[in-house]
């Protein structure tokens, strides 16, 4: 059984998620910042990185990629259709800020072209294209242990904006309903910002859902 740490870092405080197993390997899902402080956090858990995994590729969900990667060497994996985002400023959003530095991150080492189910180490989990918040945002399902992660796609309550760069509403709502709401109801949904729900929550109660 897997365990899952969350920790809101970066700027905006968006979630990095930290997917572990017995033999203490992890997955790290979006190092948006603070990379000090998650490798303190990571070696007071006797933890492994085995891969980091970005569900976009937006400043706060990148911004310790690099500081995590120098120090673990470990492959990164993001979809193609935002490998030019990492050292674009103005793609992935930090260019917009004046009060935030640019964020420019290394290449990705593996770019994801389609849906499948991938192994990495022990990790087995399945690969959900959910464009919308941004042309080449995914979600990371893992079917056995019963969550998704699924960046700023959706929300407790809400879904995520779609006024930046590659952003779509229409095709937000049909990610949202083709590939997540169509995964089991009590599938627990692990999102950018905010806490945790469920499937079956969000069908009932999302007011952004109703209607489409």
């Amino acid at each position: 059984m897997l365990n899952i740490r969350t920790y809101p870092l970066g700027p905006i405080q968006a979630n990095c998620y930290v997917v572990s197993n017995s033999e203490k390997e992890c997955l790290i899902v979006d190092p948006g910042g603070e990379g000090n402080t998650l490798v303190r956090q990571l070696r007071a858990f006797n933890l492994k990185p085995v891969a980091i995994l970005l569900t976009h590729a937006h400043f706060d969900h990148i911004g310790a990629v690099d500081a995590i990667r120098e120090v673990y060497k470990i492959p990164v994996y993001l979809h193609k259709k935002e490998s030019s985002w990492l050292q674009d400023p103005m793609k992935n959003g930090s260019g917009r800020y004046s009060e935030i530095p640019n964020v420019l991150v290394s290449p990705a080492d593996h770019l994801i072209e389609n849906e499948q189910i991938l192994m990495i180490h022990h990790f087995k989990f399945e690969i959900l294209h959910t464009p919308g918040h941004s042309p080449g945002s995914v979600s990371f399902f893992f079917k056995d242990d019963g969550f998704a992660i699924v960046g700023d796609t959706l929300f407790e309550g809400s879904i995520g904006r779609t006024d930046l760069e590659g952003g779509n509403h229409k095709q937000l709502l049909s990610s949202i309903h083709q590939k997540l709401l169509t995964l089991d109801e009590d599938t627990i949904i692990y999102p950018g910002h905010g806490g945790p729900t469920r499937i079956d929550i969000e069908m009932e109660q999302n007011p952004f859902l109703n209607g489409f």
